[in-house]
């Protein structure tokens, strides 16, 4: 078939790929659809079974809410399989929610994504679609891979036709599951009307009508990049004050509070820490810088690259203070390290900022003791233990189930993620446990300012003065 037909009754929704963005996603839209069936398809046969166990604690994904809605939904009209064909042929609608890593190989190296996973669904879909199927783009990915998309199911038109769509994902971890409810805009790019009509009436469910917002598929493609881009730079804007604050006596609070009460501004993203991480802003922004350079924009490419480079140099700044701190050695001090994940309230550790702070340390000698309460030892080990870090004879961090064998005996404490938990330390009774002299070190203001006055442990806030002995300062 030359001509797109739209799908009468939407009656079934696939989504490819069973991560971050498929399963909240998927499970939320099962909620507000019951009409329809949602089945999630991952090749991952491991991820699926931890979809379907029966111990909800047991999802691959946390995100407050996701538990509730995965059981009052699963297995009514949600489902999670490894059936990829089959459902990919009773789909009316597929949802590609595949990764879009950054090239690590070849042109574009470094900056350029990674479409293969795309490629392969794309060719999937074109070999075992039946009828009219519409194509959604979920995945971030760089301006105009509709295009390719396009060309690679169009090689398959017997009986069968296509239209793809872009409805990019704006999902922050650790609030997904709000934000999928109550989205500021659902954004879908695309050519066909009617094929645009259907997946917004899908939203409409519980979406108010104005919130929707379509536009031609490179617009809405790029909006997606350009979004990531604008809160990866407010993030590195506000980090680069805090080291002012620290030289001149300024508060970084205050000062963060005094811009945010400016309407033109805003308040959100302007809370200083170690810097951006998780899948999205690092590989978005080296995706805008790749497109910029392609398209012969060298000034624009520069300035993006700007916004990288401080969140970069954001995360080397505190490992060199730490250095500096315990008189300039770390050679087998043992360091607390506090939250592994990139944010709270999520299990997410992909381009965390500890990641990177973490290997500095153990680089400089220092034994790390690392607490989180929903990062897994495999997933630390995974992150900390890459070739250059093989070549050590013996493992030089450990896994901590509570928040006292961390700290017993430590040199230093290093707040790295703004767990709720974190913010309930007594200090004045974990300070028996810590060497002396002793340091705590907030990269994310979570401390109990008050509490730590009390003891004599020395004390490092980002964008603020550091104190040192009972508030006197350093």
């Amino acid at each position: 078939m030359d001509i797109f037909i739209p799908p009468k009754n939407i009656s079934r929704i696939c989504c490819i790929g069973a991560g971050y963005v498929g399963g909240p996603t998927m499970a939320v839209i099962a909620d507000n659809c019951p009409e329809i069936t949602v089945t999630v398809v991952d090749i991952n046969k491991d991820r699926i079974e931890s979809w379907n166990s029966e111990n909800l604690k047991q999802l691959p994904v946390y995100e407050p809410g996701l538990e509730n809605i995965i059981e009052k939904t699963r297995g009514k009209n949600l489902f999670f399989s490894t059936n990829v064909h089959e459902e990919i042929g009773l789909a009316d609608i597929i949802f590609l929610c595949v990764n879009t890593p950054t090239k690590i190989n070849g042109f574009g190296a470094g900056k350029a994504s990674d479409l293969r996973w795309i490629e392969i669904c794309a060719k999937e879909i074109s070999t075992h679609a039946k009828g009219s199927t519409i194509i959604v783009e979920k995945s971030t990915v760089p301006v105009k891979t509709a295009e390719i998309l396009k060309d690679i199911l169009n090689t398959r038109l017997d009986e069968k036709s296509f239209t793809v769509l872009s409805n990019p994902e704006f999902l922050a971890e650790g609030s997904a599951i709000n934000d999928l409810q109550n989205p500021d805009r659902v954004l879908i790019g695309g050519e066909d009307e009617a094929s645009i009509e259907i997946l917004s009436n899908i939203y409409t469910k519980w979406v108010d009508k104005p919130k929707i917002i379509k536009t031609n598929v490179w617009s809405s493609e790029l909006s997606k990049l350009s979004a990531n881009a604008f809160l990866a730079q407010r993030i590195s804007s506000i980090n680069s004050i805090s080291a002012i604050c620290e030289k001149t006596g300024a508060n970084i609070q205050e000062v963060s509070k005094s811009i945010g009460s400016d309407n033109r501004v805003g308040h959100k993203f302007l809370k200083s820490g170690p810097g951006f991480g998780g899948s999205c802003f690092q590989k978005d922004l080296l995706s805008l810088i790749y497109l910029c350079e392609f398209y012969n924009l060298p000034e624009v490419s520069k300035y993006w690259e700007g916004v990288i480079q401080i969140n970069n140099w954001q995360k080397k700044r505190i490992s060199r203070l730490i250095l500096e701190k315990l008189f300039g050695t770390l050679n087998g001090k043992k360091i607390a390290i506090l939250g592994f994940a990139f944010k709270a309230n999520t299990n997410d550790t992909r381009e965390s900022p500890s990641i990177c702070v973490c290997k500095d340390l153990i680089e400089e000698g220092a034994e790390l003791y690392i607490h989180d309460p929903k990062v897994k030892a495999t997933q630390i080990d995974k992150e900390l233990t890459d070739e250059q870090y093989k070549k050590n004879e013996s493992k030089r961090w450990h896994f901590c189930e509570n928040i006292d064998l961390a700290l017993q005996d430590c040199s230093a404490a290093l707040i790295m993620t703004e767990w709720e938990e974190y913010t309930k330390i007594d200090w004045s009774e974990k300070e028996g446990l810590m060497l002396k002299p002793s340091w705590l070190f907030d990269a994310r203001l979570v401390a109990n300012i008050n509490n730590l006055k009390k003891t004599n442990i020395n004390y490092w806030r980002l964008g603020n003065k550091i104190i040192a002995n009972k508030g006197t300062n350093y």
